[in-house]
């Protein structure tokens, strides 16, 4: 029998291919408000397809579910789905013919948003606004183009093709990781430009594709000197004068993954945790570290949500499989994939 609870604040992953009862015990937690999964939670779309399932189950309203579904090299699910493409492809594509980049880039959006729809997925932590300056590894192929017009209208065209399959998009990593070096997975990268410059570049790109619906945003775990001494997650600065405030943007903010190193400046879990939401962050992630989610959790409490209904925009919506639709098969054949 579900559990009536409001969503709290933590997104948290399962260990496995199923719920254990360590699983349970944190996503029935009134602090749990999503579930993100990775590669190692998948071995086919009928198993997927029951796992989420069974994380709908435990309680109503029902948790979020979500992956990070990018492409190239950080797609979670493989077999049993469209092989996408590094986002790099759609600039390419850009630079030879901007109607069909256009296209390709709706087409990816939906064939992205209707096949985790149809195994049970919200959305997908996608598309990437990073700037292509070709200075950080841990972006490389994963940015559309350097040119922050181009990376507008492509993103902005992926937006338009999640909604097309039922899902709301997330732009990230806020204001933008690509000049960085440093990878913020080990390390605490720092952005030493003036503001001006960040603004005029790498924050540019997120007009276009708030107008076109974007229903989240992920910060970065970048220090930009000139601006705060802390990463852009835990900065007030970056999530309320500048996304909210200058951009207008009144979606959903989610922390990046806060086991992160780029994360470590706070202090431990709980200390991370209260920086990211005291900053503006709406939603927290912990990933692949089930003993500090019991600290995650205990933090936080009974808090819920302060805007549920920015949690409540990222529900997928439609009851039917996209997959069998002209829609979808039109996708396929913009992005040259077999139907």
């Amino acid at each position: 029998m579900r559990r009536r609870l409001p969503l709290g604040a933590a997104v948290l992953d399962p260990i496995g291919l199923a719920l254990t009862d360590d699983d349970r015990k944190r996503l029935l937690h009134p602090a749990a408000g999503g579930v993100i999964l990775f590669a190692r939670n998948y071995q086919s779309p009928e198993q997927l397809a029951a796992l989420t399932a069974e994380i709908r189950a435990l309680r109503t309203p029902e948790l979020l579910i979500c992956t990070d579904h990018e492409g190239g090299r950080v797609q979670r699910f493989r077999e049993g789905f469209s092989a996408i493409a590094p986002m790099r492809s759609l600039g390419l594509r850009w630079d030879r013919d901007r109607d069909a980049a256009r296209r390709a880039a709706h087409a990816a959006g939906l064939v992205i948003a209707a096949e985790l729809g149809a195994q049970g997925l919200d959305f997908s932590f996608a598309p990437v606004l990073d700037l292509d300056y070709g200075s950080s590894s841990v972006i490389g192929d994963r940015a559309l183009h350097f040119d922050p017009i181009a990376v507008g209208a492509l993103a902005a065209e992926l937006v338009r093709g999640f909604a097309a399959g039922g899902s709301r998009a997330v732009g990230k990593h806020f204001p933008g990781h690509g000049f960085a070096a440093l990878d913020s997975h080990v390390a605490v990268p720092r952005d030493e430009r003036a503001v001006a410059e960040i603004l005029r570049k790498d924050v540019a790109p997120y007009r276009p594709v708030i107008a076109a619906g974007l229903g989240g945003v992920m910060p970065a775990h970048v220090i930009y000197t000139q601006a705060d001494r802390e990463p852009a997650g835990y900065s007030a600065y970056w999530l309320k004068e500048i996304l909210r405030g200058q951009l207008g943007f009144d979606g959903l903010i989610f922390s990046d993954d806060l086991s992160m190193a780029g994360a470590s400046t706070a202090g431990g879990v709980a200390e991370r945790a209260s920086a990211a939401l005291g900053a503006g962050c709406d939603m927290v992630l912990l990933c692949n570290d089930p003993e500090g989610q019991g600290r995650l959790l205990e933090s936080l409490g009974k808090l819920p949500l302060a805007v549920p209904q920015r949690a409540e925009r990222m529900r997928r919506r439609g009851g039917r499989d996209l997959r069998k639709s002209v829609a979808y098969r039109e996708a396929l054949q913009d992005l040259a994939l077999p139907a």
